[in-house]
Order: C-alpha cells, then sequence, then structure tokens
C-alpha cells in the first residue's frame, strides 16, 4: 500500500483561519506563507489536531468572532475524510467505502512526530536517538554495544593509569650490576669457614706431632746419657764387681741398643714430620670473612634487584591488559559500526555515536545548521511509520531560498510530502494566508517539473 497522503483540506474558523481551502502537492514542499498573525500556523495546528486526536486540540481551536465553531474537513489518499465539527470538534472518520470509523483507524498508519515535528526537533539528544533506533529495530542491540564499550573504556583507564603508576615505581626503584642475581647464604659461607678451620686445626695437629717428638728425642738423649755414666761408673768398680758388672754390661748395652734403635726410628720419624710440617701452608679465610661482613650489604642489593624485577614483571603485565582492552574496544566498535553499516538508515550520512548522539555527516545536532536538522528530522520521522506520507514543518523561514528548493526536490525524489509554513510572500510559497484567507489574488503556481539535479545525492539518499 502506497504512504498515506493529504488530497485536500478546508478549514473554517480554526484559530486565525476564517476560511482555507487547500490541495497540497502530492510529492515534494508545499508552502504556506504569509506575514506573522496571519494564520500559517494554524493549519499546521488544524491538521494535527484533525487527524492526531484530542491530545493535539488546540487551547483555544475556535476563531475569536467566529460564528460558528471551528469545522475541518481532511480527504486522505486512501480516500478517508476526517472531519471534526461542532461545539466540541466532534471527530467523524469515513473510510472509501462509506464505513465508519474512529481515532484508532488513523493511529493505524499516521505518524504522531508527522503531525508534531516540533516534539522531535526540541527533545532531546536521547528522545531524538531513541525515535530513530526503535524505528530500526536495532535500539536494544546498540545500547548493549555501547555499554559494554563505555565498560571497556572505563576498565582501560583504571588499568592505565595502574599501568602508569607501577611502571614510574619500577622506573625509580635502584637496580645493582654487581651482585649475585639470589641472596648468598650465610650458613654455606661459615660452613666453607668450618672447612678451612678444620684443615688448618689438622695441620696444627701436625705441628704439634713435631714438638711431641722433639721432646721425646731430647728425653731418649737423656736417658743414653745417664747410661753412659753409668756404664762408666760401672767399670771404675769393675774389679769390685767383675762378675756382676760382665752381666749389667752386657743388660746396659742390650739396651743401649735398643734404646739407640729407638732414637734412630725417632729421628727418623722427626725428620720426616719437620719435611712435611715445612711443606705445609694454612689457607686464609680473609676473603670468607669479609664476605660474610659484606653479605648483608650484597643481599640488599640482591633485593633491590628482586622488587625491580618484580615491579618490571607487575607493570608489564598491567601494560599488556591495557593492549588487550584496546583491542576488545575495537572490536566492540567494529561491531557497532557493523551494526550501524547493516541497518537502514533513512538518510545517508546518518548515524549515531558512541555518546549515544545522532550523528549528520559527522556532526552532531547542536553543530548541525537549522536545515540539516530539519533534513534530519523529517528522514527519521517517516521512517518511524513508513505508511504516513507526509511531515508538517513549521519555520520554513530557517531555510534560504535554493537550500528551500532543494529540500523540496529532495522531498519529491523520496515521494515525501511535506507541508510547511513560511514567514514571506514571494515565489517559494505555494499558497499565502492573509488575514485567514488564503490570498486568491496570487496566480496559481504551475506543476513543477521533475527536478533535473540528483537531489537524492545532494541531500542524502534513503536507504
Amino acid at each position: 500500500m502506497d504512504p498515506v497522503k493529504i488530497s485536500s483540506l478546508e478549514l473554517e474558523n480554526v484559530k486565525r483561519i476564517r476560511a482555507v481551502q487547500i490541495k497540497p502537492t502530492k510529492d515534494g514542499l508545499t508552502v504556506i506563507g504569509g506575514r506573522n498573525g496571519q494564520g500559517k500556523t494554524s493549519v499546521l495546528d488544524a491538521i494535527a489536531w484533525a487527524l492526531g486526536g484530542n491530545k493535539m486540540k488546540p487551547d483555544n481551536p475556535n476563531r475569536d468572532g467566529g460564528a460558528t465553531p471551528a469545522k475541518l474537513h481532511v480527504e486522505l489518499s486512501n480516500g478517508i475524510v476526517v472531519e471534526r465539527r461542532g461545539k466540541n470538534g466532534t471527530l467523524y472518520v469515513t473510510d472509501s467505502t462509506g464505513m465508519k470509523g474512529t481515532q484508532k483507524l488513523l493511529d493505524e498508519f499516521l505518524s504522531q512526530l508527522a503531525l508534531d515535528l516540533p516534539k522531535f526537533l526540541g527533545g532531546s539528544d536521547k528522545d531524538r536517538t531513541n525515535a530513530l533506533l526503535n524505528t530500526l529495530g536495532i535500539d536494544e542491540q546498540l545500547a548493549a554495544l555501547d555499554g559494554q564499550i563505555r565498560s571497556a573504556y572505563q576498565q582501560r583507564t583504571a588499568i592505565g593509569t595502574d599501568a602508569r603508576r607501577l611502571r614510574a615505581h619500577a622506573d625509580k626503584l635502584p637496580s645493582h650490576d654487581d651482585v649475585p642475581s639470589e641472596p648468598v647464604s650465610v650458613a654455606e659461607l661459615v660452613r666453607q669457614q668450618q672447612e678451612i678451620l678444620a684443615r688448618n686445626g689438622e695441620n696444627q695437629k701436625k705441628r704439634e706431632n713435631v714438638s711431641r717428638l722433639e721432646w721425646e728425642c731430647q728425653g731418649t738423649r737423656q736417658s743414653i746419657e745417664h747410661i753412659d755414666q753409668s756404664i762408666k761408673a760401672a767399670q771404675k768398680q769393675l774389679d769390685e764387681y767383675v762378675r756382676d758388672a760382665n752381666e749389667r754390661i752386657s743388660r746396659m748395652q742390650s739396651e743401649y741398643e735398643e734404646q739407640k734403635s729407638k732414637l734412630n726410628a725417632q729421628l727418623g720419624d722427626l725428620e720426616t714430620a719437620k719435611k712435611t710440617a715445612e711443606q705445609l701452608v694454612d689457607e686464609s679465610t680473609a676473603e670468607i670473612e669479609q664476605s660474610i661482613a659484606d653479605i648483608e650489604s650484597v643481599n640488599a642489593r640482591v633485593a633491590d634487584n628482586q622488587r625491580k624485577e618484580e615491579a618490571v614483571q607487575v607493570a608489564t603485565e598491567r601494560e599488556q591488559e591495557y593492549a588487550d582492552m584496546s583491542a576488545t574496544i575495537e572490536s566492540l566498535r567494529d561491531r557497532r559500526m557493523a551494526l550501524l553499516d547493516g541497518a537502514p538508515l533513512p538518510l545517508e550520512g546518518l548515524s549515531v555515536d558512541e555518546e549515544g548522539r545522532l550523528t549528520y555527516q559527522g556532526q552532531t545536532w547542536g553543530d548541525m545548521s537549522s536545515s540539516e536538522q530539519l533534513r534530519v528530522a523529517t528522514a527519521i520521522v517517516r521512517a518511524t511509520k513508513p505508511d504516513c506520507g507526509f511531515v508538517l514543518l513549521d519555520k520554513l523561514e530557517q531555510m534560504d531560498t535554493q537550500t528551500l528548493s532543494e529540500f523540496g526536490a529532495w522531498a519529491q525524489s523520496e515521494g515525501l510530502q511535506v507541508i510547511g509554513t513560511r514567514v514571506g510572500t514571494g515565489d517559494e510559497c505555494t499558497v499565502v494566508i492573509e488575514d485567514g484567507l488564503v490570498d486568491e489574488s496570487r496566480e496559481p503556481e504551475p506543476e513543477p517539473e521533475p527536478a533535473k539535479t540528483d537531489w537524492a545525492s545532494a541531500w542524502g539518499a534513503s536507504k
């Protein structure tokens, strides 16, 4: 079914309108011109009330000084006739077969935003974005992705702050090149020292053995001397003790030989012990003693190195987490872009940024020109209800005549009926309202020729 448009309208005693009959252009722009206070906006208010229900009824719908109550008659392209008449502006709806209908029948194909575009224009960024996304059916998906992106950004920011703090901490920690990688063990150094002391103790025992042997040899010499003296004394008494002396001499000689043999053996042992003792060299424990003295300093520097290595590792891991989170954000943004790229956006160049704001040609709503805002609003409002083929626009004077002409050509190329008002009475106006009446002195405008310019490309073709 073709989108529903307004075929004709007849208004009487509505707000500033005395009596107006208009047949809007089917496709493109119908401009209702006139000076301020002549009834231009009253035409749009009357259409909105006729089609939108009593919630759009003006506070004072009846014209001051009017002899009869407001009367509205609107014929739609689908054959439905809508009327409001009587003291309370009662609604009468008749379809193409003559059957009676209600407001519910109109609501099935009419867009409330098309009747009340200022509500869209004056809404918040969130309201405008929701209107678009609800139309596309991707609002929940996009909101979920945007939530994930915001959360990922927050996580990455926290990780980045922590990583920079950890890296700065690691860079400030001292580092030493002249120490081992692990702390030095005091027990190991003490064990080495004890081993050396034990070996030195053995050497000392050998030295003591030399002294002992020397003392024993000295004792043996003294014994020999004593025996020798005894022999001499005995020889003097030989005559007196001939028989006993021989025996005693014999025993003494035997003992002498025995002691001499023993002395020779002891002298041999002494000589060997001296040679061995002379070859002994005690090991120095000075290096180990110095190492023991320096161990606290060394281990302190080792601990510095270990703390720095650990801090660098923690900072590096945190920096990797930051990089991973950046990759996650890029992935989410790619998914978001793919979601928008795959959606049937109603206007080329229209999108939604990561803050949830509408953008057009890269500009947010506040940075768009007034004409760009109207163009975006018109495209979105139309998309919210494709069965509604018209939209009402007030204050078209914010467009210069060139822009207005281009806008009308775009609407015509899109098969969209735009009924708008403009302060002015120039040739750009389709009809001019003066004192609540259509100025009949103006020559009727000929039907516009099809636009030769590719306005769909100039204004952004809908998808």
